[in-house]
This record gives C-alpha cells, sequence and structure tokens, in this order.
C-alpha cells in the first residue's frame, strides 16, 4: 500500500538544490541526493497527507519562515560538504 503522506520540506529543499546546483561547477548530479540528505536532516520534518493542504493554510509570512529555513538549510549542507571533501583531500 503506498502512502500519500510525505515530508512538505523535501520539495522546498529539491527546488532550492536545484538552483544552487547550477550556480556552483563543485557539485554534481551524483552529489544532489547526499546535499538533500543533509538538508532535510537539519530542518524539523513537517510530514502532510497533500502538499497542497499545507500551501492553502500557510500564510505568506509563514511561508517566507519555511524558504528562509530551506535556504539555510541548502547553504549549511553546501559547507558541510565542502568541508568534509578538503578534509577528505588533505588525508589522501
Amino acid at each position: 500500500m503506498l502512502s500519500s503522506i510525505g515530508n512538505y520540506y523535501e520539495r522546498l529543499v529539491m527546488e532550492c538544490l536545484h538552483d544552487a546546483i547550477k550556480e556552483r561547477d563543485a557539485f554534481d548530479v551524483g552529489d544532489f541526493d547526499d546535499l538533500a540528505c543533509v538538508a532535510l536532516n537539519y530542518l524539523p520534518p513537517r510530514y502532510v497527507r497533500h502538499a497542497i493542504d499545507l500551501s492553502s493554510h500557510l500564510s505568506d509570512a509563514e511561508y517566507k519562515i519555511m524558504r528562509e529555513e530551506v535556504l539555510d538549510a541548502v547553504s549549511f549542507a553546501i559547507a558541510t560538504t565542502h568541508q568534509r571533501r578538503r578534509r577528505d583531500e588533505s588525508i589522501e
């Protein structure tokens, strides 16, 4: 049985990552899932049955706050991944 339950932040993180990766040459498509996992673990889960239900109940201010949280999480994921790469390269 498939469920329609999902984490609302997933879509927002994916959108933000697509934009961020386009602007950076340091990441490739293979890094996308790793970055998404780091960013999503940085955020609190926000489970919904249908994304449209939450969207219709959010005020503009609440949505703006969620977008800012996602931007922070994606920035954290990118910075963390860069730091890990530098550390790993210095060990080799």
